[in-house]
C-alpha cells in the first residue's frame, strides 16, 4: 500500500524533535539546528534512545509471538531500521502496521515504513497526536478495531506538555481498543539522573520544542484502568520477557505494556 500524505515544506530554520531524535540515534536526517539541540543535551541522552529503540523491539516481538497482529505506532519518527513492521511481520507475516506523524520530515521516508510482507500491510498516517479521534478514524480504514491492536506511544507523550491534556489523549486512544488489546509506552524522565534536572528542557527550549518530563507516579495514570505486564513500569533496561536479559543501565526513561482488560 502506498502512503497517502500530503506535501508538506520542511522548515528547516527550526529544530524537530524527531529530527533530534534521528540525530541521537546516529541518523543522517537532520539539519544543523537539530543538531544544535542533540548537542546540548547529556552525551548518555544518546544511550537513552537507543535503550528506548531496543525496548520497542523487545516489547513487539513480545506481542507478535503472543498473537498480536496489529500495531497502532503513533510518533513513528523517521524510520530506523528495524522498523516496527519489520520486527513483528518476521514473527507474523500477515500483521498489519500502521504508523502516525505529524512531522513534514517523516513523509519523504514514508516509503520506508511500506515495505510490507506480501501477506500483510504496512500504512503510514500524517496525523497529530493531538487530535485522537481523528487518529482513530482513518487507522479504522486500515485496522480491525473489533481485534486486539497494540498501541505504541514511544518517546512522545513527554513533547504533550500538560496543557494540551496528554493524559486525555492516551484515554481516548485506549478507550478504543478492544478487549485483549495492549499499550505500549515509554516516556522520559530524569528520575535516575537527578543531577539532570531542568538541562533537557532547556536545551530542548531553546529550540522552541515544548518538553514536560514525568516522574513515575507521573506516567503511571496512563496506565490506569489496564493490567500491566510483568515486570510492571520499571526503566528501559529493566523491561524484557525473554532472555538474555538487556544490561542494567541508568535509564532516561520509563516504559511498560499492559493489556486492556
Amino acid at each position: 500500500m502506498s502512503a497517502r500524505v500530503p506535501h508538506a515544506r520542511i522548515d528547516t530554520s527550526r529544530p524537530h524533535p524527531a529530527r533530534v531524535y534521528d540525530w541521537l540515534l546516529g541518523g543522517k536526517d537532520n539539519y544543523p539546528v537539530d543538531r544544535e539541540v542533540g548537542q546540548e543535551l547529556p552525551e548518555e541522552t544518546r544511550g537513552n534512545a537507543a535503550r528506548n529503540r531496543a525496548f520497542m523491539h523487545r516489547a513487539a516481538a513480545w506481542l507478535a509471538k503472543n498473537g498480536v497482529d496489529q500495531f497502532l505506532d503513533i510518533g513513528s519518527g523517521i524510520p530506523t531500521e528495524p522498523n516496527m513492521h519489520q520486527i513483528v511481520q518476521a514473527i507474523v507475516p500477515t500483521a498489519r502496521v500502521v504508523y502516525v506523524d505529524s512531522d513534514p520530515s517523516v513523509l519523504p521516508h514514508a516509503d520506508a515504513l511500506l515495505t510490507s510482507t506480501p501477506e500483510g500491510l504496512t500504512d503510514f498516517l500524517h496525523a497529530d497526536a493531538r487530535r485522537p479521534a481523528a487518529i482513530l478514524e482513518r487507522a479504522g480504514e486500515r485496522l480491525d478495531f473489533e481485534r486486539p491492536i497494540a498501541l505504541s506511544l514511544l518517546a512522545m507523550l513527554h513533547f504533550l506538555p500538560d496543557d494540551e491534556d496528554p493524559y486525555g489523549v492516551v484515554r481516548t486512544l485506549v478507550n478504543a481498543l478492544p478487549s485483549g488489546s495492549y499499550l505500549i509506552l515509554s516516556h522520559g524522565t530524569v528520575d535516575q539522573h537527578p543531577e539532570w534536572k531542568g538541562k533537557i528542557e532547556a536545551a530542548y527550549e531553546k529550540g522552541s520544542i515544548p518538553l514536560r518530563l514525568r516522574s513515575r507516579s507521573e506516567v503511571e495514570p496512563f496506565f490506569e484502568g489496564l493490567d500491566l505486564v510483568a515486570p510492571g513500569l520499571v526503566f528501559a533496561t529493566e523491561w524484557h520477557k525473554e532472555e538474555p536479559a538487556p544490561t542494567r543501565e541508568r535509564s532516561g526513561l520509563h516504559v511498560g505494556v499492559a493489556r486492556v482488560p
